[in-house]
């Protein structure tokens, strides 16, 4: 009887002496570049008779992927391989050609039964060049005077850092020729902040990136003349010019005694020429006649608002050159103005 208690006591012994699995290692966290090579090991304490996973879980969904059990591969994938080393029991999964989507968690499992299992991580975080996300802002249109909020985020590892510049280093609304953040912010636009901006997203992964977003500012038309009288001698062509700035593009009118010119045979009004901030307007009075002196208007107009400036043509005994360079006094013969207005005018009387 004291035998078979010996022996029972003996058995119960051996089973409660029998070591539950562990995981007794797991890499690091791993990171690697785009196209390299990381290995992740994991190795299992007596664990021989349970199996052993590897899963790759989504960092953003939780998703879970199974990629190995045991010593076979599950998935499909030539860039991946699995090692077994039986003297240390260590399972290395390789994984060659890193792509962005190889970032991830990676978790050694060991399944103890159908509701419980042992579960180590390790992290993969690939670095990735900058890219600047589709919620930033494209281009931003606004009145002077408003606000007006610019946008930037980027994705990519280590986590980019976003700064602004200027077209040709201006200096920024904010002061300065770089400012740093995702928000850049203009409490009350001007329309000398209108142009191109530059948001510049770095994470010291290749050369970085950049967005070009512009700003367009509406504001009212305002205009310049450089002279505010002309002359020009009777019978010659003259020529009357302002400058405009506004957005949207003004539309510019010319007017003498109130009514509006258009083109004919007295007047030729030109295309305006247009770049990114003027527009030039010209008026060409033809042939100059005792009638035509006098007070014009440039007027131009936009839904913002309207403005307008006065040029006086008045009469000159010498023509004026230019605009009257190589035209003739009809009337009197072939005699050309030069460039030099004097001698021109000596012919002219000389031929009278």
């Amino acid at each position: 009887m004291n035998f078979i208690i010996l022996i029972a006591a003996a058995f119960i012994q051996s089973i409660t002496c029998q070591r539950a699995p562990t995981i007794s290692h797991i890499s690091q966290n791993q990171i690697k570049d785009i196209g390299g090579t990381v290995e992740l090991q994991c190795s299992v304490q007596y664990g021989q008779e349970y199996p052993v996973l590897w899963m790759k879980i989504d960092q953003q969904t939780g998703d879970q992927t199974p990629l190995a059990a045991k010593t076979s591969l599950i998935i499909r994938d030539s860039r991946f391989a699995l090692r077994f080393d039986t003297a240390t029991a260590t399972y290395t999964l390789q994984i060659k050609d890193i792509q962005d989507i190889d970032a991830a968690f990676y978790e050694c499992q060991v399944l103890l039964s159908s509701t419980n299992r042992i579960r180590r991580r390790v992290e993969l975080q690939v670095r990735r060049a900058p890219f600047i996300s589709d919620n930033s802002t494209r281009n931003a249109q606004v009145t002077e005077g408003q606000p007006v909020t610019l946008e930037c985020y980027a994705s990519g590892y280590p986590v980019p850092k976003i700064s602004w510049r200027r077209e040709n280093n201006a200096i920024l609304p904010t002061g300065g020729s770089i400012y740093r953040g995702n928000v850049l912010k203009i409490p009350a636009v001007q329309k000398e902040d209108r142009g191109t901006y530059y948001c510049v997203a770095d994470n010291s992964v290749g050369r970085g990136t950049r967005r070009n977003i512009n700003i367009e500012v509406e504001f009212a038309p305002i205009i310049t003349v450089s002279r505010p009288k002309e002359g020009q001698a009777l019978q010659f062509d003259a020529e009357l010019k302002c400058r405009v700035e506004g957005y949207p593009k003004p539309i510019v009118t010319w007017l003498k005694n109130g009514a509006e010119l258009s083109n004919n045979q007295h007047y030729i009004i030109s295309p305006f020429t247009t770049d990114d901030e003027y527009t030039d307007a010209t008026l060409r009075i033809v042939t100059v006649e005792e009638r035509q002196y006098g007070e014009y208007v440039c007027r131009a107009n936009n839904k913002l608002g309207s403005s307008e400036a006065k040029i006086e043509l008045y009469e000159t005994i010498i023509p004026v050159c230019p605009p009257a360079c190589g035209q003739v006094m009809y009337g009197t013969g072939v005699i050309t103005v030069s460039s030099a207005p004097l001698i021109a005018f000596v012919l002219i009387l000389a031929a009278l």
